[in-house]
């Protein structure tokens, strides 16, 4: 594909409220794979500065304490929380993902009162975790994040049973997040996936990989074995992966780009440089804009610009507004929008939580034309 010249759109609102109200919705069937984490959120209230200092005192006196940080258990894993999001927006999910007996009871929990199908879930020995530490940075709260991968880094097709794969070929959306944390198996997971639904199934494939920086010595193989070979209908990027994909395919000119472009603009360019290479709808979100490129067209739109309360989980949402959306036929400004709403909503929330279809339309009427953010 050819480099196409993007286009930048203001939302139109009124018109998607309009498309949600009147609409009949229809009810996709989604099976998301294969991760589920217990996230522990520590919500260090200082800089990295500060962080850094308080556990080098903690540290030279043998040990104690830093009390005032505020901590919570949440929902996550890439896979479960799009399923908890789809769910909101009323779409039929399948979750396909390892977990040990205490995750899957707290699933159940997280869960609860929505319609996801669990009867696929594969349970092993070891539960995933993650620690989200969030600091305050000068562009607003930035996490790192110590994780266990548990028995998701062995997770493989042998996990999969014959129920498991005729699931797969009658879902609307086929979804693999997360390559980066199965790091034993994840290119052969998502090689024999994706060729099982082109081959058999019906429906399409998405795939968000996640961080690959973890996992980088991987990259050539899910690039030829995967993204190379037709297998992927929409590849979900942010700023980071598409940095990292589009660098394999040309590392000089990401290079170059990197000494004069910003985050954001580098990401677009970069997204440009893997529309092409990849035969795949390309669909990058970022903190300031999303942006989809396929075939001929490539359309940018803006974010909208809310308080942020959550400084995880956000592309999650994204994907599963896209995902949603997608399903409904909505073209590609009204996809976008619907994406960055989903986000929003969440990221504003101070529970964390997805929206209903009802909910995302008060969110929508109560913003303007100047509740989008600045993108250059």
């Amino acid at each position: 594909m050819t480099q196409i010249q993007a286009k930048t759109v203001q939302p139109d609102i009124k018109q998607l409220v309009q498309k949600l109200q009147n609409a009949a919705p229809k009810r996709p069937s989604v099976v998301v794979m294969p991760d589920f984490f217990l996230d522990r959120i520590v919500a260090y209230p200082k800089d990295l500065h500060s962080f850094i200092n308080d556990m080098a005192r903690i540290a030279e006196q043998k040990g104690g304490n830093i009390d005032g940080v505020p901590q919570k258990e949440i929902r996550g894993g890439n896979a479960v929380n799009t399923a908890s999001a789809l769910a909101k927006l009323g779409v039929k999910v399948h979750p396909i993902i390892c977990t040990d007996k205490f995750g899957y009871a707290l699933m159940k929990l997280f869960l609860e009162g929505l319609d996801v199908d669990l009867s696929h879930v594969k349970i092993r020995e070891c539960l995933s975790i993650t620690t989200a530490i969030e600091l305050h940075a000068e562009e607003g709260k930035v996490n790192v994040m110590l994780r266990d991968l548990g028995s998701l880094e062995d997770f493989s097709p042998k996990d999969l049973s014959p129920e498991d794969f005729r699931l797969i070929e009658e879902a609307d959306y086929v979804c693999i997040f997360n390559w980066a944390g199965t790091r034993r198996f994840g290119t052969q997971l998502a090689e024999e996936i994706f060729k099982r639904v082109k081959t058999k199934g019906r429906g399409k494939t998405y795939l968000d990989t996640a961080d690959p920086s973890s996992n980088k010595a991987e990259i050539p193989q899910l690039v030829e074995k995967v993204m190379l070979k037709h297998f992927v209908d929409i590849l979900s990027v942010n700023e980071n992966e598409a940095i990292w994909y589009a660098s394999y395919f040309e590392p000089e000119k990401v290079a170059k780009h990197k000494k004069k472009l910003k985050t954001e603009a580098l990401a677009k360019e970069c997204a440009q440089i893997l529309a092409e290479h990849l035969d795949t709808r390309i669909d990058l979100h970022t903190t300031r804009f999303s942006m989809s490129i396929s075939e001929d067209r490539s359309l940018v739109v803006p974010a909208f610009d809310v308080e942020v309360k959550q400084a995880t989980g956000a592309g999650d949402a994204w994907n599963a507004g896209n995902i949603y959306a997608d399903s409904q036929g909505f073209k590609a400004e009204a996809r976008l929008t619907f994406a960055n709403a989903v986000a929003a909503y969440y990221v504003s929330s101070l529970e964390a939580a997805h929206p209903t279809l009802a909910e995302l339309r008060g969110f929508l009427l109560s913003k303007s034309s100047k509740t989008f953010s600045k993108i250059w």
